[in-house]
């Protein structure tokens, strides 16, 4: 096949759209398909070709208080025209919202199938960051775009149900994947938790950017537990702010490839408080790497966390429930082992390779239900 990838972000820029890409591609390129990525520009040199996929940039500007994450400027000829260059069978928009949404308009005009993929709540995060009245706006956007393309995914059936209760049609439910042969409990590193843990204690771990939508600062609740060590792994606008809120905790700053993965299977307790996760891939990471989770039940967490029997979901907002489940997994030692040997079993056999070979078959499913126009009607030869 012929696919073109239309990101709202992408490399440098490392989140969990470009962590589900870089595997697309990867997968896209073990075939011998061929593939074009279109993305915003970025300050940094960034590679034209990734995972053997050629990728043009358009012009973009940073998002207020996100210097990394840049937003596409520009209408919907630019990209009507790279997509008409490269004539592909099937148009993917990853996490479509401003470049997805000129995207699939001239997927539309050109008779090109589209899967657009949901993976960020944008509405959620317009009412999480004080911008309420933006809330209705986000979600006219979101319906459009997935009204317009031939097919949507979702991660999850929180996400599935929210967008079936906006009235959006076409709707399949795709998860993600999990490398299980790098997170796995044999990364458990003695190095790892004799740094960040020197008196020996039980290490309650966080992955994930440190922004205002992850709720990181409810982690504080935590705190005055007893023998036990924070430990925030990533990076982002708040870290400032956290660090000061969370004077005993233990930053590492962003990490990545092995050292993540050894980090991870060092936790003796995964938490993740975000209640705006249409998926929340670090759950799964954590799963496979045997360690047992506490997270909020809304959102992607619902699916993932098997509560008493993986993990526990508290009820969102309710902190003194995060607290008391984390104090029955430290306090019990024999529980948590139980629980994180089932979340490990629990995720073996959710292979990158699985999830997108049931990707391929949506795209083609997607043009079979959506015939191509002759290039003669559509107007680019």
């Amino acid at each position: 096949m012929k696919v073109a990838i239309v990101a709202e972000s992408f490399l440098p820029e490392m989140n969990g759209v470009t962590h589900s890409l870089l595997k697309i591609l990867q997968h896209l390129d073990a075939r011998g398909d061929q593939v074009l990525v279109i993305a915003p520009s970025t300050l940094e040199n960034a590679p034209c070709v990734v995972e053997g996929a050629t990728v043009r940039r358009l012009p973009a500007v940073p998002l207020a208080g996100y210097r990394n994450i840049r937003i596409a400027v520009g209408g919907v000829a630019r990209v009507k025209t790279l997509l008409a260059e490269f004539n592909p069978d099937v148009v993917h928009l990853a996490s479509p919202f401003v470049l997805g949404w000129r995207a699939v308009r001239g997927a539309a005009a050109l008779g090109i199938p589209s899967v657009a993929v949901y993976q960020t709540d944008v509405p959620g995060y317009a009412a999480r960051y004080g911008m309420p009245f933006l809330e209705n706006w986000a979600w006219q956007r979101v319906e459009r775009i997935h009204t317009a393309a031939t097919k949507t995914l979702v991660p999850s059936t929180d996400s599935l149900q929210k967008l079936r209760g906006h009235g959006i049609p076409r709707i399949e439910l795709w998860r993600r994947g999990v490398d299980t042969e790098r997170f796995h409990p044999e990364k458990r590193s003695a190095v790892f938790r004799q740094k960040v843990a020197p008196q020996g204690q039980k290490i309650i771990g966080y992955v994930g950017r440190l922004a205002l939508e992850k709720q990181v600062e409810d982690l504080a609740v935590l705190a005055s537990i007893p023998d036990t060590q924070l430990v925030i792994v990533g990076d982002g606008p708040q870290r400032e702010y956290l660090e000061q809120i969370l004077p005993n905790a233990y930053f590492t700053g962003f990490l990545g490839g092995e050292e993540l993965a050894s980090a991870m299977a060092s936790f003796d307790l995964f938490v993740h408080p975000g209640e705006l996760e249409t998926f929340c891939q670090t759950i799964q990471e954590a799963m496979a790497c045997g360690v047992p989770v506490v997270a909020t039940g809304r959102g992607g967490p619902v699916d993932l966390v098997d509560s008493s029997r993986t993990g526990w979901l508290y009820a969102p907002g309710d902190l003194l429930q995060l607290r008391d489940y984390v104090l029955d997994l430290m306090g019990d030692e024999a529980k948590r082992t139980a629980f994180g040997a089932a979340a490990f079993h629990q995720v073996q056999g959710r292979s990158w390779h699985v999830v997108c070979e049931q990707l391929m078959d949506i795209y083609s499913q997607a043009i079979a239900d959506h015939p191509r126009l002759p290039a003669a009607l559509k107007g680019i030869r």
